[in-house]
């Protein structure tokens, strides 16, 4: 779970790294007067950042062909890519799980998220 929290954090944190965005306070405590700060050095960026990472963890998808950490990934799995391939070519694929929960988040990904 640390690993991918912190891989997370990491790529919110390039992806929000990128913009000029200056916030002006307009605010100060004493005086009454703010100052502008860039939103890259800003609390809001880390809270913004913060805030979305579990919504992120739930990009990962269990690859069960895969062993210990890389088992989960962002992305579809070779399993499901190659089901939904089959699907699509018109071959009736049975399953203990209907078709419309195949890209549903599952136990395993909940779990993380939790966690």
């Amino acid at each position: 779970v640390c690993k991918f929290v912190a891989l997370e954090l990491k790529s919110a944190f390039e992806e929000t790294g990128k913009t000029k965005e200056v916030i002006d306070t307009k605010y100060g405590f004493l005086d009454g007067k703010g100052s502008p700060v860039k939103y890259t050095q800003s609390d809001v960026r880390l809270i913004e950042v913060t805030e979305n990472i579990c919504k992120r963890l739930l990009d990962y998808n269990l690859h069960k062909e895969r062993s210990g950490s890389n088992r989960f990934a962002k992305g579809m799995s070779e399993t499901f890519e190659t089901l939904h391939n089959l699907v699509h070519k018109g071959v009736k694929v049975v399953m203990d799980i209907p078709y419309e929960l195949w890209n549903e988040t599952s136990a395993e990904v909940a779990d993380l998220k939790k966690q």
